[in-house]
């Protein structure tokens, strides 16, 4: 007899206020054993975990903190991406199910896009299903009240860089963009903006609709500034 194998479930949970959890999400979360969730280093505070704290009671489920060094040395990488699938598998082979809690959606510029290739690759009987959150992207355009497409609009996600040219290239050729990890080089994008006539059309938020919330329309304010790595840029013409 095959023993069961559980399901992994790649769980959006939202930009930040835990009241934007889906119901779907919300049902998961409450009847899975296991919830898993992305940390940078351990011993560090998961954004995700803190927004479904609020609705789970952490001592009666298995609480598994999933490390993601922020590197880009390959064989450093695969080491670590390895240990942590053999790790969600070590739950999995015994038949109980394991949620691992994103912010955000889960297909979206998400941690759990590697996790679900990996996962099918090693272990193809494993059950894999994403359940959608709603992106940062989509809070932020309800925050500042700013629609991004309408019509036959074209709307570009784009991650901010130091490719002047390409974000230059972006804000031309689409009627909004919303540049996500902007912080690193904000400004160099106020710089953009300026060459570009868009400073009045942008505006930035870090953290939406989360406690630490902050919003900023006054983007030329922002030079030389240390905002965080949840933060991202919107633009709309």
């Amino acid at each position: 007899m095959t023993a069961k194998i559980g399901t992994l479930y790649g769980l959006g949970v939202g930009p930040g206020d835990p009241e934007l959890i889906t119901v779907k999400a919300y049902r998961i979360i409450r009847d899975t054993p296991v919830i898993a969730y992305p940390r940078k280093r351990m011993g560090d505070k998961s954004y995700a975990l803190a927004i479904v704290e609020t609705f789970i009671d952490t001592s009666r489920k298995e609480m598994v903190g999933l490390t993601f060094p922020m590197t880009r040395d390959a064989e450093t990488l695969a080491r670590e991406w390895n240990k942590t699938i053999a790790t969600v598998y070590e739950y999995l082979k015994t038949g109980r199910d394991v949620a691992f809690v994103t912010e955000g959606d889960p297909m979206l510029y998400s941690t759990f896009i590697h996790m679900k290739r990996l996962m099918e690759s090693l272990h193809p009987e494993v059950r894999v299903e994403s359940v959608p959150g709603i992106s940062s992207i989509n809070a932020s355009a309800s925050r500042l009240g700013i629609p991004l497409a309408d019509g036959d609009e074209i709307v570009a996600i784009v991650p901010a860089t130091d490719d002047r040219e390409q974000m230059r290239k972006a804000l031309i050729e689409h009627d909004a963009v919303i540049f996500i990890k902007v912080a690193k080089v904000i400004d160099l994008m106020i710089d953009v903006l300026f060459e570009l006539d868009l400073i009045s059309k942008a505006a930035v938020v870090h953290k939406v609709t989360g406690q630490e919330e902050r919003i900023y329309t006054d983007v030329a304010s922002l030079r030389g500034s240390d905002l965080g790595y949840l933060t991202l840029m919107v633009v709309r013409k």
